[in-house]
């Protein structure tokens, strides 16, 4: 996926949930934590930091956390 996609999704919403062939769970980065530069994504977590391919990016979406987000209120 290409690296100004991914900035802009997670700009957008604050947080943003992707799914990265090399791994089996998604993985979800946020504002904070996550930096994205043009080859890679760097994501800091409390024991270490997790860094992977823009191109292993496979699927990228918003992360939902109400009700209000699903437009079910």
């Amino acid at each position: 996926m290409e690296a100004e996609t991914l900035r802009e999704r997670l700009q957008e919403n604050g947080e943003l949930m992707v799914n990265v062939s090399d791994f089996d769970a998604q993985i979800e980065l946020h504002l904070h934590d996550t930096e994205i530069e043009e080859d890679t994504v760097t994501l800091e977590l409390v024991d270490g930091t997790l860094e992977f391919d823009t191109d292993e990016v496979i699927g990228a979406w918003k992360h939902y956390h109400s009700l209000e987000d699903y437009s079910l209120d």
